[in-house]
């Protein structure tokens, strides 16, 4: 009997021992996937228990046009928040800060009440408004830098440019096509929490500083682009026109000098601009082009042999049928050779050609010179016009294409192909951005001219420049685009709007357009304005050619072109200094405009840092142009100076030796 029960002893003393030998195994298997599988991961998640982060606005690169002048930068400015557990008094405090900060009593007591462990009262704000919060000494109010988005040229080349909205996401140009080239990565501010959540000592903030994005350096020149909007407001406006185009290229590489359009808009404060001023037309907006189609059909047909540049055409004393409809001149004309059609803008004469040529070769050639796609610049929301299929013409459609009705082209497409007869026939893909660099000046990517196509032989090219010099010449129907000093090729366009109502042609709605190039011989610009509905006179002769003829001659001058014959008067100096003064970020952050006050002192900026000049400026309340990069060399006024209100107040910056 004992030794049953001695025997039944040990076999329990046994199954208790592997019990706990199977325990201590599973214990000590389980902390080893804890503490050394899984060991990043928890370490990660108890981090994120004891920690708040709240994530920062993210450092932008900066935008520079060719000459590296700033079109975009970004620069640092306070953002104040709040912990309301921290705070004893939140009625208080929200009492102190409400006059600050532009709100009500209320409406701060709502921003802190609650169980909230974080809370922004507001973000980016002028230096004046940070140290007056600062010596109202609140607990559980801090202060951390955060970046802005500023454009100090206002509105030049803001439609290219673009801007960026409050996150900083680019909404609109080369912001958002270029937006996470730009874009920095995001910085943060961490807080220690206790084991409730509840947000330790403000002393133990530790900030992760945003790392700036890349900067990127366009074709665009900040002076040129000037000057072709100051001529197509002056033409717009002159005209009582709804809006206006201004395009300047360099035909040899498709690079784009100046993208302008009316009506325009000041970048830093876009929201208060209607959508239709945001509107890039250049790219967006396709038109009929009209007469300027006349170039691309005598190209075309003198490449296919269809014509001969003697040949002549009867143009009907100004009244032709066909199809079914009758074509009109603007005047009578009687026989006319290929070079007066041009010269005289006739359409009979345009038709006469196309249907030598034919639909199928016309409708190749307007494709090779890349109408009805999109040119491919590097820019968001281009449109591709509107081109159709040779398979859907009737009728009098041969006709009509031939002289630039029953299509649709934008002002990029109407400018490279007008680019592609300068250049000797190579159609260019047309670019705005050269390269992309780092903080540091290193070239990550840059951008090269690009041949797309021949579109026509160097031989066809040259004879169609000439037979264009005739528009601009005495009797020519663009004889106010002449330039003085320099041959000029070109061709005025004058086209009908659609009614939207009717889906007709518009009795009293037309676009008047010129397109060139300039010098004859070896071009260096190719030049388009387009006046949208003007109400002085529908010709592109008359309202859109001296726009032309006023860009041409100042972008000329200001490159040191030389002139290729006799000037009649001394051409008169670019004053590059006349770009529309700076808005402050303080401006800006309050939604209005600071002007140059009577007065006013000018500092040293000698050996700062462009943002060390935009600090002052913002500290100041002063308007300066900013011009060049890296430190400042020269000033003017000197420093100590008092401003006025009517003065040339710039700084001009040079890389460090």
């Amino acid at each position: 009997m004992m030794d049953r029960r001695e025997k039944w002893t040990r076999v329990r003393i046994r199954l208790t021992g592997a019990l706990f030998v199977a325990i201590f195994v599973l214990v000590a298997a389980r902390a080893f996937y804890l503490q050394v599988i899984k060991k990043e991961s928890l370490v990660k998640l108890a981090e994120k228990q004891h920690q708040r982060i709240v994530p920062l606005t993210p450092v932008r690169g900066a935008i520079f046009d060719r000459n590296n002048s700033p079109l975009a930068v970004s620069i640092e400015m306070d953002s104040c928040y709040a912990e309301p557990r921290n705070m004893e008094d939140q009625a208080e405090a929200a009492a102190k800060l409400a006059p600050l900060l532009s709100m009500s009593k209320e409406q701060v007591e709502k921003k802190l009440s609650g169980n909230k462990n974080f809370v922004w009262l507001q973000r980016r704000m002028d230096p004046d408004l940070v140290s007056r919060i600062k010596s109202l000494e609140l607990e559980g109010v801090g202060f951390v830098k955060e970046s802005k988005r500023f454009y100090p040229n206002s509105e030049v080349a803001s439609h290219v440019v673009g801007f960026t909205g409050v996150d900083p996401e680019g909404l609109e140009g080369i912001e958002r096509r270029y937006d996470s080239t730009i874009l920095g990565g995001t910085g943060y501010l961490v807080t220690e929490r206790d084991a409730l959540g509840r947000d330790i000592d403000l002393k133990g903030t530790v900030v992760k500083s945003s790392a700036k994005g890349h900067n990127i350096t366009l074709t665009l020149d900040k002076n040129i682009q000037y000057i072709a909007e100051k001529e197509l407001t002056k033409a717009v406006e002159t005209n009582g026109a709804k809006a206006g185009i201004a395009l300047v290229m360099e035909p040899d590489t498709g690079r784009v000098l100046a993208m302008a359009n009316y009506p325009n808009f000041n970048p830093n404060t876009y929201f208060k601009y209607p959508p239709q001023a945001l509107r890039n037309r250049a790219i967006t907006d396709s038109f009929e082009p009209g007469s300027t189609f006349k170039i691309f059909l005598v190209s075309s047909a003198l490449e296919e042999k269809a014509i001969r540049p003697t040949d002549g055409f009867n143009c009907e004393n100004g009244s032709y049928s066909i199809g079914g409809r009758t074509i009109h001149d603007t005047h009578r004309y009687g026989y006319l050779s290929v070079a007066q059609i041009l010269k005289y803008s006739s359409n009979i004469g345009a038709a006469k050609i196309g249907t030598r040529l034919g639909q199928e070769r016309l409708y190749t050639a307007l494709t090779n010179f890349g109408f009805g796609e999109k040119s491919g610049i590097d820019l968001p929301g281009e449109s591709g016009g509107y081109l159709r299929n040779k398979n859907q013409w009737f009728g009098v459609d041969l006709a009509t294409i031939s002289f630039g009705q029953g299509v649709s082209a934008t002002a990029i497409q109407i400018a490279t192909a007008v680019s592609a007869v300068a250049n000797g026939g190579l159609l260019m893909k047309p670019y705005l951005v050269d390269k992309i660099t780092d903080d540091d000046g290193n070239v990550l990517q840059s951008f090269a001219p690009e041949v797309k196509r021949r579109v026509i032989s160097p031989e066809t090219a040259k004879t169609v420049a000439r037979m264009l010099e005739g528009v601009v010449v005495e009797g020519g129907t663009g004889v106010n685009a002449a330039v003085d000093g320099y041959r000029t090729a070109g061709k005025t366009g004058t086209a009908q709007k659609v009614d939207p109502v009717t889906h007709g042609y518009s009795v009293n709605k037309r676009t008047a357009s010129f397109v060139g190039f300039v010098p004859l011989e070896n071009p260096r610009l190719t030049i388009l304005v387009v006046i949208d509905e003007p109400k002085t006179s529908p010709y592109g002769g008359v309202v859109a050619a001296p726009a032309f003829s006023a860009i041409a001659q100042q972008a000329l001058c200001y490159l040191k072109v030389p002139p290729d014959r006799q000037m009649k008067k001394k051409p008169e100096q670019v004053e590059v200094k006349a770009i529309p003064a700076v808005e402050t970020a303080e401006a800006v952050a309050e939604g209005g405009i600071v002007e140059g006050t009577e007065g006013s002192v000018m500092p040293n900026f000698r050996g700062l840092s462009m943002r060390q000049v935009l600090k002052i400026m913002e500290k100041r309340g002063i308007n300066v142009k900013l011009q060049g990069s890296g430190r400042a060399i020269e000033q003017n006024p000197p420093a100590g100076s008092r401003i006025g209100s009517n003065d040339q107040v710039w700084v001009r910056f040079a890389p460090a030796a």
